[in-house]
């Protein structure tokens, strides 16, 4: 019988998979998917006392909303900044990341990733280090998403790879074989935004 812990741990991966193909078509759908990962990784992540983690699944939750409303607006842009001919179909609507969020993205990634990384080691987090690395980079990450801007990607792809190892390191075999999915995932979606990608602002 599948122990509670593999189960989450396989509903993650599913449900996670549905959430990265959305992405990449960027299909609104996909926030509603990410609140039901969310939960399932929140209990993973806190039954491993990997609690930024879990507080990055509980952003997730929240952000869901937000990325939804600002996928849609980013629509409405599109509908006044495309010709007809390129509405709907596989086009994906992206916006330009300016040189100030840029550098400020850059500047709080850094010391986001210090503070909590202290802040989990009072925790007891076993690894703080890792942990928060990952829950930074996955914010910003998730942050850039929402606001349709390619980089997201990159950002993505250097998550994911701390992912795997913090995984590795705790032993949650289902939780790598995700995030090595995702990996991959995330390189297609850059060549595939980049591809299909159509800037409207």
């Amino acid at each position: 019988m599948v122990s509670p812990e593999v189960f989450m741990q396989i509903f993650t991966l599913l449900t996670g998979v549905a959430y990265v193909i959305l992405e990449i078509r960027q299909k609104n759908l996909m926030w509603a998917v990410g609140v039901v990962t969310g939960i399932a990784a929140m209990w993973v992540f806190f039954r491993q006392g990997l609690y930024a983690s879990f507080g990055l699944n509980t952003y997730y939750l929240f952000v869901s909303f937000w990325g939804l409303w600002q996928w849609s607006r980013t629509k409405r842009l599109a509908k006044d900044a495309l010709p007809t001919e390129d509405e709907g179909g596989d086009v994906i609507c992206l916006r330009h990341i300016s040189p100030n969020v840029l550098a400020v993205s850059v500047l709080l990634a850094v010391a986001g990733t210090v503070a909590l990384s202290l802040l989990m080691e009072r925790f007891e987090n076993p690894m703080s280090w890792l942990d928060s690395s990952v829950a930074v980079l996955s914010a910003l990450a998730t942050w850039w998403l929402g606001r349709s801007y390619l980089e997201q990607w990159y950002v993505w792809i250097a998550a994911d790879c701390v992912s795997v190892i913090l995984c590795i390191s705790q032993g949650l075999w289902w939780m790598v074989v995700m995030y090595v999915f995702y990996t991959v995932a995330a390189a297609y979606g850059l060549v595939h935004w980049k591809r299909h990608g159509k800037y409207v602002d």
